[in-house]
């Protein structure tokens, strides 16, 4: 489903394996069809996106660093600990995140999103000084 062209290709393909398992799996092809706006919402976004939005990458590797802080400390004395954890390397990540900008989805491809020209910054080029009306 993820490899097709287009969105309507991605909503197509999914009646499709729907149909495929219907005959089998009654329940999976009403589960599937009822999801289907949610499993396919991916396709309404500029294709460059379409990789970025099917990944879980971010979230496996906050998940796996999470875990390995947890295996350190193995004991817990109760579950504020492990929320004081969690926060702390979350706040660390923040913070990496603010010193060391990275995009996770190109300016570009988010201009395609918002076409809208008020929501973007003004140009910074420098223009002669206006005289202050009133004085």
């Amino acid at each position: 489903m993820f490899a097709q062209p287009t969105a309507e290709a991605v909503r197509t393909h999914l009646d499709t394996v729907a149909d495929m398992l219907g005959g089998q799996i009654p329940k999976v092809k009403a589960m599937l069809l009822e999801a289907k706006e949610d499993l396919t919402a991916f396709a309404d976004f500029p294709h460059q996106h379409w990789k970025k939005i099917q990944s879980t990458n971010p979230l496996g590797r906050l998940n796996r660093e999470i875990k390995r802080r947890s295996d350190v400390v193995q004991v817990f004395p109760n579950t504020a600990a492990v929320s004081r954890l969690a926060a702390a390397v979350l706040t660390e990540l923040h913070d990496e995140w603010i010193a060391f900008p990275r995009r996770y989805l190109s300016i570009e491809s988010m201009d395609s999103l918002y076409p809208d020209t008020a929501t973007r910054l003004p140009d910074t080029t420098e223009r002669p000084a206006t005289p202050l009306q009133g004085t």
